[in-house]
């Protein structure tokens, strides 16, 4: 099955050549900084997108790591999305999304759907169990990845290079 491809003039609804700046949170009990796969292609896929990478960090899952982290990134100006990776699953131990919910973040149901229909494609009814959402918090827009590389890259790939740049400037709005 091919991917609908957006027309030329729905492209500039993407958003145009502007270059964001990204934070990566990598949300791991197993992993560290120099063995995290996930993270670090989410940074990889990032810059190839011609975008920047401003914060990386690996924290335990935990609801205050989470937090603590992202709360002072998401308080700077020149930070414009954040990404977390891992912690999305139905476990105790999955808190990035209660994270992002008690910090107030307001649910924007679209792109998980949207995600699980592609990951439904890839690994068959086992994507209804992922988590992976998109929140605004402090105006901003945080994607809250699975931790598998391939979830990062159908992320990455298919939802947030494409519309990245046109979500935020309607946050800016």
């Amino acid at each position: 099955m091919t991917e609908p491809q957006p027309s030329t003039a729905s492209r500039h609804h993407l958003g145009g050549d502007r270059v964001l700046s990204f934070g990566v949170l990598s949300v791991s009990d197993t992993h560290t900084e120099s063995d995290d796969p996930s993270g670090h292609l989410a940074r990889d896929l990032l810059t190839a997108g011609g975008h920047r990478v401003l914060h990386y960090r690996l924290v335990a899952n935990s609801v205050a790591d989470v937090r603590d982290t992202l709360e002072p990134w998401l308080a700077e100006i020149p930070l414009e999305v954040a990404i977390t990776v891992g912690g999305t699953g139905v476990s105790s131990r999955d808190l990035t999304v209660n994270a992002l919910e008690a910090m107030g973040g307001r649910r924007l149901e679209g792109f998980g759907e949207i995600y699980r229909a592609l990951s439904f494609q890839e690994v068959g009814p086992l994507a209804f169990i992922s988590r992976a959402a998109l929140f605004v918090v402090n105006g901003k827009p945080v994607f809250a990845l699975p931790g598998s590389e391939r979830a990062v890259r159908t992320a990455v790939e298919k939802l947030i290079l494409p519309a990245a740049i046109h979500l935020v400037e309607e946050l800016e709005r």
